[in-house]
C-alpha cells in the first residue's frame, strides 16, 4: 500500500512517500532525500539521516542530508573549469542543489524528479542533457537511480552521485563495515586531487580510517572490489543500514566531526573532484561519457534496518 502527500515545513516543499513501513521525504529544493524513516511494530518511526525531516538552519555544522550531486560532483578549482571552451562555473557539488525541482512524477511506489536540460544556468553546463532522479520504494528498500538523457548528436560527459548523511550516537561507536578487495584511495588534500594514490589491500571488516580524519573526506576507487555491499551499525540504537553500490565506482567517507548531530556520509560517486592542476572538465578523473542520444542510468539501494 502506498500513501502520498505534500507538505510544507520551513520554507521547504515536501513529498511524503509511505509504502507499508517504509517512509521517505523529499524536499523539492535540490530533489534533496531529507528523510528516510522505517516503522516498528508498535507503530514508532525511527529516522535514518542526520537530524532526519529536520528542514530548520541547523546551528551545528553541516545543513544537509543527502545532497543530489551532478552535473559534477565534489569541487571545481576557484569554482571555475572549461568544458570544451565553454566555461563553467559553480559551487560544491554543482548546481542541482539549488534548483526548485518541479512537481515529481508518481509511479508504483516511486517519485520522479525532473530538470530539463533547456532550464540550465549560463554558465552551469553548456550542453542539452536532461536529468531525472527516482526514489522507489519496494520490497523495504529503497531504490535510487540516475538517468542522464544526452539530447545531443555528440558524446557528453558527466560526473553525479548523492551525499547521504547517516545519523549515528557517537562516531567512535558506529562501525562502517567494508567488503574486501582492493581500494585505491586518490588523496586530496584541501579537497582536490593531488595525483597521488595510495593502495589498500582490505580483508573486509570494520573501516581501516581513523574517524579524526574523516573530515578531510576518504576518496575510494572500488574498480577491484568486487562485492561493494557496505554496512553502517549504530549499536546504541540497533540501527543498521545496508548499501548496494553494485554498481557505484567510487565511494566517499565524509563526515565534520561534530558531535552535536554526529553523522557520516557514505556517498555513491560517479566521478572525482577537480586536481590542484586542472585538468579540462571532459579529463576530470571518474567523468562519465554519455554518447550521442543515450540515456545514462545507474542507481543504488540502501536498506534500513
Amino acid at each position: 500500500m502506498s500513501v502520498l502527500a505534500t507538505t510544507e515545513r520551513n520554507g521547504h516543499t515536501l513529498d511524503l512517500l509511505t509504502v507499508n513501513d517504509l517512509r521517505i521525504e523529499v524536499s523539492r529544493l535540490g530533489a534533496e532525500l531529507v528523510s528516510l524513516a522505517r516503522c516498528n511494530p508498535a507503530g514508532q518511526w525511527t529516522g535514518y539521516l542526520v537530524r532526519d525531516g529536520d528542514v530548520g538552519k541547523n546551528p551545528h555544522g553541516w545543513n544537509n542530508h543527502s545532497t543530489v550531486m551532478g552535473y559534477y560532483v565534489h569541487r571545481i578549482l576557484n569554482e571555475k573549469t572549461f568544458y570544451h571552451g565553454h566555461e563553467v562555473r559553480g559551487g560544491t557539488h554543482s548546481f542541482l542543489r539549488h534548483k526548485i525541482f518541479p512537481v515529481p512524477t508518481v509511479g508504483e511506489g516511486s517519485l520522479t524528479y525532473h530538470f530539463s536540460g533547456e532550464d540550465r544556468g549560463v554558465g552551469e553546463y553548456p550542453y542539452r542533457v536532461d536529468f531525472s532522479l527516482t526514489y522507489a520504494l519496494r520490497d523495504g528498500v529503497l531504490h535510487i537511480s540516475f538517468h542522464f538523457a544526452n539530447r545531443e548528436n555528440f558524446a557528453t560527459h558527466v560526473s553525479f552521485g548523492l551525499h547521504p548523511g547517516f545519523g549515528v550516537t557517537d562516531l567512535a561507536t558506529m562501525r562502517v563495515v567494508l567488503p574486501a578487495g582492493r581500494y585505491t584511495r586518490h588523496l586530496a588534500p584541501g579537497n582536490f586531487l593531488n595525483g597521488e594514490t595510495e593502495i589498500i589491500d582490505f580483508p573486509g571488516g570494520p573501516m581501516p580510517f581513523p574517524v579524526a580524519e574523516l573530515p578531510g573526506s576518504f576518496l575510494l576507487d572500488l574498480a577491484e572490489v568486487p562485492d561493494r555491499i557496505f554496512t553502517l551499525e549504530d549499536p546504541a540504537t540497533g540501527r543498521k543500514t545496508t548499501l548496494d553500490y553494485s554498481e557505484v565506482p567510487y565511494l566517499t567517507l565524509w563526515s565534520d566531526g561534530n558531535a552535536i548531530n554526529p553523522f557520516i556520509c557514505i556517498e555513491p560517486c560517479w566521478g572525482l573532484p577537480d586536481h590542484h592542476v586542472q585538468r579540462p572538465f571532459e579529463e576530470k578523473t571518474g567523468i562519465q561519457l554519455i554518447p550521442p542520444l543515450v540515456m545514462l542510468e545507474r542507481s543504488f539501494t540502501i536498506c534500513p534496518s
